[in-house]
């Protein structure tokens, strides 16, 4: 699946990895995928159980190289 949109949150630390990803989620559409791109450990973990848990569909959760993880999120509802 084409991600609709893509977001970079490297540098960032929770909560901001968070806050970033859900600001970007919420300006798309229902059946849209957002790819975001990020380099903090724990957000690799949280962001995927925080959009679970606020009704959204996570595609994927990849690390990508000894730094990087990407993850896709589909928009399930507003």
């Amino acid at each position: 699946m084409k991600p609709d949109k893509k977001i970079n949150i490297k540098g960032l630390i929770c909560p901001y990895t968070f806050v970033k990803a859900k600001l970007a989620i919420e300006d798309m559409e229902v059946g849209e995928a957002l790819e975001i791109l990020l380099d903090y450990e724990e957000a690799s973990r949280s962001i995927p159980k925080s959009m679970e848990d606020h009704g959204q569909k996570v595609l994927k959760v990849e690390k990508i190289n000894d730094t990087d993880w990407v993850l896709v999120i589909r928009k399930e509802k507003e």
